[in-house]
């Protein structure tokens, strides 16, 4: 998975802010997170620093922030990382970087959301207002995101089927049912909406057991909802998706309420993998994606049950 080979300290992040943003590198830095596709260093009380260390894509992704958030974040009504500076490649450091706001919090598969009427009031906000039409130069889902659920239909086979045979999943046909359904659901006529596109637990920040921010923007897309209509079952305790669907608007019709189930298994499944790759130790693992992923696929397949 990992892409470069420079090893990303605190000396590192200072001389590059002294090469490109002197007037920032005298502020403290210290390591924040190391996510997915890039590193989080805190940079004083209200600023991070975020750098790509793995992953190819992990560039275009962060340009991609740099362009359309400062966009977006005026109108959001949770916080998120609006990008206020741009590092270019270097000598130093061979591949873009950019600093942002820091958004406090915990990410929710550390930290799961407790209080779920106000949690599933602050989702359906968040989601109506990300949710509206986007320009025609708005960039495109990467992975499918924002298309039609049927464009990944080997990936769900593949990884319903590693997942079973690995024990993590013990009611396969439940779980296909939930995705036949979906897959079989009216596709989305409207126009594109602005999408987060990876609203899984990892992705947004919790306090006092709400809500307190959405990060990593970087597949931000334009296309079908459905895709970021899976959060309730990801994010939200039991019995809190109803709250959600009452909440969010317009309200979501039956065939996008299917699609996003799909959308939700889907995730779900990968969760349940990394999680597992997690525990055994492996490359790219984190533990705790498991017990989120499963409390989700728990959700969608009860009714089927």
């Amino acid at each position: 998975m990992t892409d470069t080979k420079i090893e990303i300290t605190a000396e590192l992040v200072r001389d590059l802010l002294r090469d490109q943003h002197p007037d920032l590198a005298d502020r403290p830095v210290r390591l924040g997170a190391r996510g997915w596709d890039n590193q989080l260093w805190r940079l004083g009380a209200d600023l991070a620093v975020r750098l790509p260390w793995a992953t190819r894509s992990a560039d275009a992704l962060l340009r991609k922030e740099y362009e359309w958030l400062p966009v977006l974040a005026p109108r959001l009504p949770l916080p998120v990382p609006v990008p206020q500076r741009l590092g270019e490649p270097s000598g130093r450091f061979p591949r873009p970087w950019i600093v942002t706001t820091w958004v406090p919090g915990v990410s929710g598969d550390r930290a799961p959301v407790t209080r779920a009427a106000e949690a599933a009031d602050a989702l359906a906000g968040f989601l109506t207002a990300l949710h509206q039409p986007a320009p025609g130069n708005a960039p495109v889902g990467g992975y499918g995101r924002g298309k039609p659920l049927a464009d990944r239909a080997e990936q769900f086979a593949r990884q319903l089927a590693s997942a079973t045979e690995r024990g993590l999943v013990t009611d396969p046909d439940a779980v296909r049912a939930v995705w036949d359904d979906a897959v079989a659901a009216p596709g989305w006529a409207g126009p594109p909406l602005w999408l987060h596109g990876d609203l899984h637990p990892a992705n947004v920040l919790t306090l006092d057991g709400t809500f307190s921010g959405v990060v990593d923007f970087g597949d931000l897309c334009a296309g079908d909802p459905a895709c970021d209509l899976a959060a309730p079952w990801l994010l939200l305790p039991d019995g809190a998706a109803d709250r959600f669907h009452a909440a969010y608007q317009p309200a979501p019709d039956a065939a996008t309420l299917r699609r996003a189930r799909g959308w939700a298994v889907l995730q779900a499944l990968s969760g349940i993998l990394v999680g597992e790759a997690g525990i055994q130790g492996d490359p790219g693992g984190k533990p705790t994606w498991g017990p989120p992923a499963q409390a989700a696929l728990r959700r969608l397949t009860a009714t089927v049950r």
